[in-house]
Order: structure tokens, then C-alpha cells, then sequence
């Protein structure tokens, strides 16, 4: 009863497409630099003291912060606590604007 039927070309070929995985991509990844490596390169390289050979960054070199003055703790905030210290920093702001006016 069934007989053997010899298959399209194309429809084999879409078969043997759908059964194939595409390979997945390659990312090439860099090396992340932490502070203490871009702050030895900073001052190690007299290229990083110009910009484009034209734009000078010595006055500016000079002056960043370390790495330990700019750490912070995490402090997690609370809106109601946060929104009643601004709002009275506004209020003392503007009643001092208000006796500067009248003085």
C-alpha cells in the first residue's frame, strides 16, 4: 500500500536547514582596568597628559581625587525620611531668603 516516493530535492535541502543550529557568536573581551591600573597608567604615560597633541591635561591630572576619597558607603534611603530632611533644608533656605529681603 505505500509506496516509496523519492523526495524533492528542495524539500530535503529545508529539512536538513531546520535541523542545523546556528553556531553562537564569539565576543572578544578586554581586559577591564581597575582604578589602580588606569592611575599608574595616568601618570607612567606622557600620553594620557595630552588630548588629540593639542589639549594639555597636566592641570588636571594634578588635581583628581584618589580612588579612596571618592568611595562611598551604601546608605539605603528612606522616602519619608529623605523627603522630611529636604523639604525642612527648603524651609530654613527660604526664611533665610525672607530675612535677608527684610533686613
Amino acid at each position: 500500500a505505500d509506496i516509496p516516493v523519492i523526495p524533492d530535492l528542495e524539500d530535503v535541502q529545508e529539512e536538513e536547514l531546520a535541523m542545523q543550529v546556528a553556531a553562537p557568536p564569539s565576543v572578544q573581551v578586554n581586559r577591564v582596568l581597575t582604578y589602580h591600573d588606569l592611575d599608574k597608567d595616568l601618570m607612567k604615560y606622557a600620553a594620557f597628559q595630552t588630548l588629540d597633541g593639542e589639549v594639555d591635561l597636566k592641570l588636571l591630572t594634578k588635581v583628581l581625587a584618589p580612588e579612596h576619597e571618592l568611595r562611598e558607603d551604601d546608605v539605603s534611603w528612606d522616602w519619608d525620611h529623605l523627603f522630611t530632611e529636604m523639604s525642612s533644608e527648603l524651609v530654613t533656605e527660604w526664611d533665610l531668603g525672607q530675612s535677608e529681603r527684610e533686613d
